[in-house]
């Protein structure tokens, strides 16, 4: 009976495709995006109390509302940055949300996945939001700095242009250092150091990267988790860097369908959750090996790769669960939508027994 259980507390049905959740820091409250069936943008807040969500607030906006990040705010504002179905970069102060506090036309297509660190008290050095778009560009702004990207990642000329899916911040332990991490619709994953303006790593599953996330944003890289097409996610071990091998990593089949998502519990790295295009959601430990690294015929270190078990698994919708997204302050509350319209919020119990 040591088993973690994961309990829909609440669900409500919806009148518009969600497509991101995620909890407001240091509140009761979380955000859901989406875009109705007229093609407009919806941003909700709701308030958890009394075992329901309740509708505080709602706007309506020019165009669907794909991802959202409250990664690059400080902890008194809590800014929500937003990427929406035109390429629109936006930032919303949730407490006035008919005019964006910054809007930046940012891609020419699509804006599939964001990010943000260096607020919330999360990740040393400027705040940096990143963007990654079907235009198969990936670009780093500062909102402090008006209409320009402080750096962006494109295919050269005449290079074919990948749609990215899924982008992340990590290793951002210190004033200078800085990691991104994008994935891609033909398998490629690439690294890109922020410091050295490099490509840092690039490696290739062979299936659509639908999510890349650090474990940790905030300190020297440690793992990465990728979901992909055709049952699978890799976790890589970050702490050892081969010249030629590049990254230890695992791979493991789950959910008998497209992985959606791979996201860490924020009050412990080792334990992360997958989400399932037939609506099931998977827990997972991590454990390390014994030893982390090993040594080569040519005495170069090289990573060793750990194990995952299956802690619990559960199946919530018919549809794919399009978000996930674990609350910052409360362990084990999680926020999560699937694509049947519904919003739920899940309580999982025992994880303090699995450190």
């Amino acid at each position: 009976m040591d088993k973690p259980q994961i309990i829909a507390h609440v669900q409500k049905s919806l009148n518009y495709t969600l497509f991101d959740s995620k909890w407001v820091p240091c509140s009761a409250k979380f955000v859901v995006l989406g875009n109705y069936p007229r093609g407009t943008g919806a941003l909700q807040v709701y308030e958890v109390s009394h075992g329901d969500a309740t509708l505080v607030h709602e706007s309506e906006k020019s165009k669907g509302l794909k991802c959202g990040t409250f990664g690059a705010s400080s902890l008194q504002q809590r800014y929500l940055a937003t990427g929406d179905m035109d390429g629109r970069m936006q930032i919303w102060n949730l407490d006035a949300v008919d005019l964006p506090v910054y809007s930046v036309n940012a891609h020419k297509e699509i804006i599939n996945s964001i990010d943000g660190v260096g607020g919330l008290g999360i990740g040393e050095g400027a705040p940096e939001i990143v963007t990654g778009s079907r235009d198969g560009s990936v670009k780093v702004w500062d909102p402090r700095q008006k209409n320009d990207p402080v750096a962006t990642m494109e295919p050269g000329e005449g290079e074919a242009k990948r749609d990215c899916w899924s982008v992340a911040f990590g290793h951002a332990y210190n004033q200078h250092d800085r990691c991104v991490c994008a994935g891609y619709d033909n398998g490629d994953i690439k690294m890109f150091d922020l410091r050295n303006m490099t490509l840092r790593w690039e490696t290739n599953v062979k299936n659509g990267v639908c999510c890349v996330e650090f474990d940790r944003k905030d300190i020297n890289m440690n793992k990465l988790v990728a979901a992909t097409l055709e049952s699978k996610f890799h976790v890589f071990d970050l702490r050892t860097q081969h010249p030629q091998k590049g990254f230890a990593s695992l791979t493991e089949k789950a959910h008998k369908s497209t992985i959606w998502l791979g996201r860490h519990l924020p009050q412990n790295r080792d334990l992360f959750m997958t989400t399932g295009g037939s609506g099931s959601l998977n827990l997972w430990k991590y454990t390390y090996p014994s030893n982390r690294v090993t040594k080569d015929c040519n005495e170069t270190p090289e990573g060793v790769a750990g194990t995952v078990t299956l802690l619990q698994n559960v199946t919530l919708s018919t549809q794919p669960i399009s978000s996930f997204d674990w609350s910052p302050d409360k362990e084990g509350l999680a926020v999560c939508t699937a694509f049947d319209q519904t919003l739920r919020i899940l309580i999982v119990t025992k994880l303090n027994r699995h450190l």
